[in-house]
């Protein structure tokens, strides 16, 4: 066995040793950075919706719409993070300079919650007279939250990437290794969002938010620290470049010759002899418009000092175009799971203003509104747990295989969903009968707040679910020099969903106004609307969605590179000397 990793360097650029890199070490400091991550991320975003209604004096609708662009523009920002991964920095050097960008964002957050000048004058922002804040401090505060987004986007998109690289998939043991990986990924972040939810969240709403956001800066500059602890220990793969700019190469090759017709033969179209026969893709015949790519004509060759080599953007190799067609059918997978995390929007907006709502008091403590989301954690921790040490094990011994396969877990989390969906409708038309019978304009409605337990629970146990299915299914189905692009695509699913929330937000805000005094479903005052009637919409296009996915996941048919022998010389004379 190899005492180095054949596609990785040390910190000094020589060959990994296996005794000396790599492995659960390394690994545990790059899922340390995360787990700040993930607490300085969500305990802003679960409890930042009663900030902005309590402090800051904005309509429910408008704070719901303020926190999922939040969420959304940090995992969008995921494509900008893994692009600069690939194309400069490396996943090392853009986990360590994005982390730093959140520590700053939450400072500045920081100061912006405690300083009196920066938000409006206390009153009920029911009241008439009280006056929402104004462009400035909504800008600061703005400015502050979209550089906490920024870091959280570069974070993301080369943390579960560079954990993975330091594991060597040529290695069985290694390779068993990284299989648990994903789950103990997931887990551990997930105990991150649990913190977040519960000490940060009581900090905030008991202690002040200046002490939490401090907090949050604290933990992340700790965090970079000892990541950079870590830097000898490290695995490093080398990058093949942006893969965007690959497979923009590849569409411009297809395109110009769009005219052309494809040879009767496949083994006619190019292959580069300088690509490892390890590395190579075999032909496919779906999407074979894009094979044009690979039909060698005059002039795709340029002469270099001694040999001559294709332009990349007039032809590209079988191997190129086989990888862009990997990407391609992860297309549909991708656009059916974007539904779900429009759900999961829910969880962290509207049901903790549902929660302000309602009796949450044991004994002489109150819970915080934004705490709630503790039982959806729990969900997780728990789901993820069972999965793990109980439905595993019975499957393998069933079935043969280690669990379920990432498509199955995909849809096991959009069932879910819908079932999480219908079951916060049923807890709304509930505690809407409560407020119509005590008066709407009651602060705190006689029913306890545990009657949202189920939907947290649900939709919790769903994403413990979806969320590991999609990280599996993005990274092993991709090609291997695009797999920090395939993590950015799986997180825009999440963009996405926040984003479809905000756009679904505003438009039934906009139509079930009948007129200018009626309210609407998303009532300023939730006691005024139906937001029962917006969560049996989303679970009707759950179960739309869940069907439009069950004929995408039976299209699918997973693949992964196969060898196959390039072609040494081509009919036509090209392709004998591309190597320079």
């Amino acid at each position: 066995m190899s005492l180095t990793v054949a596609d990785a360097v040390d910190y000094k650029g020589s060959p990994a040793d296996k005794s000396k890199t790599g492995g659960w070490v390394p690994a545990t400091l790059i899922l340390g950075i995360e787990i700040v991550e993930r607490l300085s991320t969500m305990g802003i975003a679960v409890n930042l919706v009663t900030y902005l209604g309590g402090t800051m004096h904005l309509a429910s609708s408008n704070s719901a719409n303020i926190v999922t662009d939040f969420m959304g523009t940090s995992f969008l920002l995921c494509l900008l993070g893994g692009f600069l991964a690939d194309s400069f920095l490396g996943r090392y050097k853009t986990i360590a300079l994005f982390a730093l960008i959140q520590t700053m964002g939450t400072g500045m957050l920081t100061v912006a919650t405690s300083l009196p000048q920066l938000r409006p004058s206390p009153c009920h922002r029911h009241d008439v007279n009280c006056q929402p804040a104004n462009g400035f401090q909504m800008g600061i505060l703005y400015l502050a939250l979209y550089l906490i987004a920024l870091g959280t986007g570069g974070l993301k998109s080369s943390v579960s990437g560079f954990g993975t690289d330091q594991f060597d998939e040529k290695d069985d043991k290694e390779k068993a290794q990284m299989a648990y990986f994903f789950n103990r990924f997931f887990f551990f972040i997930s105990l991150g969002t649990l913190t977040a939810v519960t000490v940060l969240v009581y900090i905030q709403d008991e202690v002040g938010r200046i002490w939490a956001y401090g907090v949050c800066s604290v933990s992340m500059f700790i965090a970079i620290i000892t990541f950079l602890l870590g830097t000898k220990r490290y695995r490093y793969k080398k990058s093949a470049g942006s893969p965007i700019v690959h497979i923009f190469q590849v569409i411009v090759a297809a395109i110009r010759k769009r005219k052309m017709d494809l040879p009767y033969d496949a083994a006619m179209l190019y292959e580069s002899t300088s690509t490892p026969e390890a590395m190579t893709i075999q032909h496919t015949q779906e999407f074979r418009i894009l094979d044009k790519a690979a039909i060698v004509t005059e002039g795709d060759f340029e002469q270099h000092a001694s040999c001559s080599a294709p332009n990349p953007w007039k032809l590209s190799s079988v191997t190129k175009v086989e990888e862009v067609k990997m990407m391609a059918r992860l297309l549909p997978i991708w656009a059916t799971t974007i539904i779900f995390w429009t759900t999961y929007a829910q969880m962290i907006t509207f049901s903790v203003e549902q929660a302000s709502t309602m009796e949450r008091t044991i004994g002489n403590f109150q819970i915080p509104a934004g705490s709630l989301t503790v039982f959806f954690v729990a969900a997780i921790l728990i789901t993820l747990a069972l999965y793990d040490r109980i439905i595993m094990p019975l499957w393998k011994k069933w079935k043969g295989k280690p669990g379920f396969t990432n498509l199955q877990r995909i849809a096991i989390g959009l069932v879910l969903s819908v079932i999480g969906m219908a079951a916060a409708a049923l807890a709304e038309q509930k505690r809407l009968t409560v407020a119509k019978s005590v008066g709407r304009n009651t602060s705190t409605l006689p029913i306890s707040v545990f009657l949202l337990i189920p939907q947290f629970f649900l939709v919790g146990a769903g994403e413990a679910f979806i969320y590991t299915g999609q990280l599996d299914f993005f990274i092993t189905q991709s090609p291997k020099g695009m797999k920090t692009m395939s993590t950015g695509l799986f997180l825009t699913t999440l963009s996405l969903g926040f984003f479809i929330s905000s756009f679904l937000v505003s438009v039934i805000n906009e139509t079930t106004k009948s007129n200018a005094t009626a309210q609407g479903w998303l009532a300023d005052n939730i006691n005024y609307g139906r937001l029962d009637f917006f969560y049996w919409l989303l679970a009707a296009l759950g179960v739309i969605n869940f069907a439009i996915y069950l004929n995408c996941a039976t299209w699918y048919k997973p693949r992964k590179p196969k060898s196959a022998i390039p072609m040494e010389t081509l009919h036509n004379g090209y392709g004998a000397e591309d190597k320079c």
